[in-house]
């Protein structure tokens, strides 16, 4: 075996290697790239506010604190918290809850169009919860200062139902005459904004600062990981704050804090977001923080000072609700907000992953099927290679032909290694074959196949997405496998061996082009090749349904191209393994000349 060949070797076997281990290390310790039941983030939990009763509390660092962190508060059922509080309720086409009045707080939030399994009929996700429940999560805006309303202020609302077409005006007045207003408004998808308003009624000047703040108990059921970003994260002057405010770092290093004019900050899933953006010509100085269990990101205004008979105001917005990338880019947009479509968490593949994503959501606005709308992606694709895939399999198939005379020249000179490359380096430039034109394709879907990957794992537009048969769901692995008889025994495999009909369709199709490749001569890369397509089976099982879908489609696109090839350059009529193979020597060079 040429040093080459034992090089190829080595490095399909390391790939294997490395994606079978990072398989079990990511099963074992990462989410998985695509869960179907998201219960657990549908609860995703929860905040550190200040305990009941509490005024602001001290924060080494701030001149002015905001609503401090908690270390342990008292935990209670849900539904009595909700019961046991004056509420507004929220009543959009997409929000249901309600604004509890004590504190001013968001703290109960559904989205009904999004359920937490692929059943209508389950239960609709739960964003936020209130303080003193097991999955606390909540928003809030406030003053910090003397003259402020304390953090548990209960105020008086100017109706009883907040919906897009009815704002609602929240007050409190302090013994000095100081008027406390925030006007909320909220629009037909997730976006609440809140108009803070000071009115000094009073005889003496008041100063105050202004803040918001979002605040949750646990980190919840997702975990942070290299591949997607969940926890605290913000746009601060313009950079992405995701890996320097993660859970662990707050909870190691300490809280961090930086001074910004416009951006925007909260806590995400990978799905989910609940997002301060402060008046965007607002300096503020902006902290990530955390203290046990809780965490919280907040924002501080700069302090203003209201004469007395003088009003000031500002205006701040509060995103909860899902993660749609065509709905972060128009508040983006309209809202000026800095990278507000870095939410979602595309990673450093972003150039490549957005793109794919927004081909992806037109073909599906065509075909209203995102199985579909991923094979009209595969197609695309191979169109778009076409010329260079061309070249690869004209390449393989011309390799098929001179194969014979290289095992010719490979038996003749298989005492002499340095001298057989040179006589199969000349082979190849007399019969024009490229053993490396096949190598550019693939090299180019890499890029492709991983952006797939990355949509299907972060997109919410991909969750829950059915194609057809029993394929109910795009972005869950295929959990129909001839393991429990295609779920006639009651009977979930573990996900390593839970081989689905998509990934045997996948086994099965890389096979089938193997067989239609030029068979290699060395036998232990014979076998290598052998079991790749049922390894990769293995491999691909726990994956996306949809990514087995585009690498099967994939997989019969090629082999359609390589049968009209092996039909362009069909095998002589005489067979080139009865040919002897001669070396003819010419000065400096050797070369094989065929000898009838």
């Amino acid at each position: 075996m040429n040093q080459d060949t034992r090089n190829m070797i080595l490095a399909v076997l390391l790939s294997a290697v490395v994606l079978l281990g990072w398989q079990v290390v990511s099963t074992r310790y990462f989410p998985a790239p695509a869960a179907q039941n998201t219960a657990a983030t549908a609860q995703s939990p929860a905040a550190p506010p200040a305990a009941p009763g509490a005024g602001p509390a001290a924060t080494p660092g701030n001149p002015v604190a905001m609503p401090g962190i908690t270390a342990n508060p008292p935990l209670a059922d849900r539904s009595a918290v909700l019961a046991a509080t004056p509420r507004v309720a929220i009543v959009t086409p997409r929000l249901t809850g309600s604004i509890n009045l004590k504190g001013a707080r968001f703290d109960d939030l559904l989205l009904p169009t999004y359920r937490t399994t692929i059943d209508p009929a389950s239960a609709p996700i739960r964003l936020l919860s209130p303080s003193g429940t097991a999955d606390a999560y909540f928003g809030q805006f406030g003053w910090t200062g003397a003259d402020a309303p304390p953090a548990d202020a209960l105020w008086t609302a100017s109706g009883n139902r907040l919906t897009p077409e009815a704002p609602v005006t929240l007050s409190w007045t302090n013994a000095n005459g100081v008027t406390f207003e925030q006007v909320i408004a909220v629009d037909k998808d997730f976006l609440f904004t809140v108009t803070q308003r000071v009115r000094n009624a009073g005889p003496a000047p008041v100063a105050v600062q202004a803040f918001g703040l979002v605040s949750r108990l646990g980190e919840g059921s997702e975990k942070n990981a290299y591949n997607l970003h969940v926890g605290p994260l913000g746009v601060i002057d313009g950079t992405l704050r995701d890996t320097d405010v993660n859970y662990d770092k707050l909870l190691s290093d300490g809280p961090k804090r930086y001074v910004t004019t416009g951006g925007w900050l909260g806590i995400t899933e990978k799905y989910w977001l609940a997002a301060l953006i402060p008046d965007q010509k607002m300096r503020v100085d902006a902290r990530f923080a955390a203290a046990g269990n809780q965490f919280q990101t907040d924002y501080l205004g700069g302090p203003v000072t209201v004469a007395p008979g003088a009003e000031t105001a500002s205006t701040s917005r509060f995103f909860a609700g899902a993660k749609e990338v065509n709905l972060l880019d128009s508040y983006m947009k309209s809202l000026n907000i800095p990278h507000f479509d870095l939410a979602v968490s595309w990673g450093w593949f972003i150039i490549i992953a957005q793109p794919i994503f927004r081909l992806l959501d037109w073909l599906f606005k065509l075909t209203h099927n995102f199985g579909f709308a991923i094979i009209g992606l595969t197609l695309i694709v191979r169109a778009a290679l076409f010329p260079i895939a061309n070249k690869q399999y004209e390449s393989m198939a011309k390799m098929r032909i001179v194969a014979p005379k290289m095992k010719a020249l490979q038996e003749r000179y298989k005492d002499d290694k340095v001298k057989q490359q040179q006589e199969v380096m000349a082979l190849y430039k007399t019969e024009k074959v490229n053993p490396l034109a096949g190598c550019l394709p693939l090299v180019l879907q890499i890029p492709i196949f991983y952006a797939l990957y990355k949509t299907l794992l972060v997109s919410i537009e991909m969750r829950h997405q059915p194609f057809i048969l029993w394929l109910h769901d795009l972005s869950a692995p295929d959990k129909l496998t001839p393991l429990n008889l295609f779920g006639a025994i009651p009977w979930q495999p573990p996900a390593m061996i839970a081989i689905g009909v998509l990934p045997i369709l996948l086994g099965i199709t890389m096979w089938l082009q193997q067989r239609m490749n030029p068979t290699p001569m060395d036998p232990v890369q014979k076998q290598v090749f052998a079991i790749m397509p049922w390894m990769f089976m293995f491999i691909m099982a726990p994956f996306a349904a949809g990514l087995q879908l585009y690498w099967t489609t994939n997989n019969l696109v090629s082999i359609a191209q390589q049968w009209y090839m092996l039909r362009k350059y069909p095998m002589p009529a005489t067979p080139p393994a009865a040919e002897t193979i001669d070396v003819v020597a010419t000065p400096g060079k050797t070369r094989p000349a065929p000898r009838k």
